[in-house]
């Protein structure tokens, strides 16, 4: 055998499993690594979207929650995964397009360690507080922050996360100050807020939208660009009177990077038809999340707008991490 046919065979056979991968994918159960504890938001979009995944790709999706350090935790485990499609990311805005600009070392990059393949949904916050603060109004949020500096606590989902942000903006624009809290997720976040521990949050809609009904949270405004029909009578920031403020979280699924071409499409067209399904979509709504899809391509693009936005506030604001 010649040098050249020896080098052919080898590269040939060294690339007979990769082809046979993705021609074969999936055999085994897949694992979908959720970066937030179960309960928020993330993890709602995660366990919505798993059973349909399963269903279509004939092996167990399973939700595997790392949460921790505002999703740095299970972002990384993913980013260090074998690029086989067994291991995938349901990440959200917070720890991709936010924390890097926050902490000088993160054990993943963005933009090197994954592959978009899908977002999934999107979700505007609401303001909310516990009712044992004397404010109806941001307005009156905003005076009671600035009469008693200090007084009041904020929860988040942890410092950097997309909650957090949106907190150091309202407080950017309005002078507002107020203690940051950041917790492991949303839920024990909103578990506090119940308790009185913390006084306000900005969180999804959907997770806060049964306490405000149920009496036991108040809403001062929504995030988003419009009223939200969860809480139709909660108006927007722009409408309570903070000019330009918009905010909100979005959730997608990505693979670690050398994750074959074949997969990342067969990924992308099976969560476009789950979104396409009314249950799903149903189920979505009722949390307030709106349903997305799209290319990787759209996705990718959304993902370097968000970090270049979020990046320029973080320095214009002078934003820290605690």
């Amino acid at each position: 055998m010649t040098r050249r046919r020896f080098i052919t065979a080898i590269a040939f056979v060294l690339c007979v499993p990769f082809v046979a991968s993705a021609q074969t994918w999936p055999d085994r159960p897949i694992k979908l690594v959720v970066t937030f504890p179960a309960g928020g938001g993330a993890d709602f979009v995660g366990r919505a979207i798993a059973p349909k995944l399963t269903e279509a790709l004939g092996q167990p999706v399973v939700v595997d929650n790392r949460g921790g350090a505002n999703g740095a935790i299970g972002n990384a485990v993913v980013a260090h995964a074998a690029p086989d499609g067994y291991t995938l990311l349901l990440g959200a805005a917070g720890a991709l397009t936010i924390a890097p600009h926050l902490y000088q070392k993160l054990d993943f990059d963005t933009f090197k360690d994954y592959v978009p393949v899908s977002l999934v949904g999107s979700s505007p916050f609401v303001l909310a507080v516990n009712p044992s603060v004397p404010a109806r109004s941001v307005a009156e949020l905003t005076a009671l922050a600035k009469a008693s500096p200090g007084k009041l606590n904020a929860g988040s989902s942890g410092t950097g996360g997309a909650p957090h942000l949106a907190l150091e903006l309202y407080k950017s624009v309005t002078g507002a100050q107020i203690v940051h809290i950041p917790y492991k997720g949303l839920a024990p976040a909103i578990t506090d807020l119940l308790g009185g521990s913390v006084q306000v949050l900005f969180a999804d809609v959907g997770l806060i939208a049964p306490h405000v009904k149920a009496g036991t949270l108040r809403a001062l405004a929504v995030t988003g660009t419009q009223r939200n029909p969860a809480l139709p009578d909660v108006p927007t920031m722009i409408e309570a009177g903070v000019p330009g403020y918009t905010a909100g979280t979005w959730y997608g699924v990505l693979a670690p990077a050398g994750t074959s071409p074949a997969i990342v499409r067969r990924l992308n067209a099976e969560i476009a038809k789950a979104l396409a399904a009314p249950e799903l979509r149903g189920q979505f709504a009722e949390q307030s999340v709106n349903a997305a899809g799209g290319s990787p391509e759209d996705f990718a693009a959304l993902i370097r707008q968000d970090y270049d936005k979020w990046g320029k506030l973080i320095r214009d604001a002078g934003i820290k991490a605690e």
